[in-house]
């Protein structure tokens, strides 16, 4: 199993409040049959226009590429419940999530990713913010188990429930990791469901 302890690399800022999964991967880019694809469309119809030129967004910067902390504000994830917005933050390379808050069903399905959704207070959020803006190159380090993130000379303090910062910390959050596992287990189980015809 996976376990997440830290997450270091390069952060992107997108502002703004209430930004809803239908931004995050507009659902004509939902009609695939994996999502191994959806890294490219992530927040599309906000970075590209009708004939698919560039518009003014972090994630066409290219001081911003290969970042894999993504830094948001309020009720970050809202709308509806589609799975495919985590996958296509995923897939595009981000790796956590930090923020003033979040719909809960998005950061529930970032955390059957491994994506951790971190919270902390909008003047914190503002000075990540603002530093990743400015020092575009500089790593942040993401600690799960102290619940900080460094940067720079600072620290700040961050909130996951205790729930989740263990699932990630102890790997439980990978159900796949868990079933491999506990193969036998798992094929003692299967023969017990009359559904299931385990071979």
């Amino acid at each position: 199993m996976n376990k997440i302890l830290k997450i270091k690399g390069k952060a992107i800022p997108v502002r703004g409040n209430d930004i809803d999964t239908d931004e995050i991967i507009p659902a004509r880019y939902m009609r695939t049959i994996t999502f191994d694809t959806l890294g490219k469309f992530a927040f599309y119809d906000v970075r590209f226009n009708s004939i698919g030129q560039p518009k003014k967004h972090s994630f066409n910067e290219d001081k911003y590429q290969g970042a894999n902390i993504l830094l948001v504000n309020k009720n970050f994830g809202c709308g509806s419940s589609r799975e495919h917005a985590p996958q296509a933050l995923m897939r595009y390379g981000i790796n956590a999530i930090i923020g003033e808050s979040f719909a809960e069903i998005f950061a529930g399905n970032c955390q059957m990713l491994g994506i951790p959704c971190i919270t902390t207070t909008k003047e914190n959020i503002e000075k990540l913010q603002n530093y990743s803006e400015k020092n575009a190159e500089e790593k942040f380090m993401l600690n799960i188990e102290n619940s900080e993130v460094s940067f720079g000379e600072e620290k700040i303090k961050i909130n996951i429930s205790e729930e989740r910062r263990k699932s990630l910390i102890d790997g439980s959050w990978d159900t796949l990791g868990l079933l491999i596992n506990n193969l036998k287990k798992t094929k003692e189980k299967a023969k017990e469901l009359p559904y299931l015809k385990f071979i």
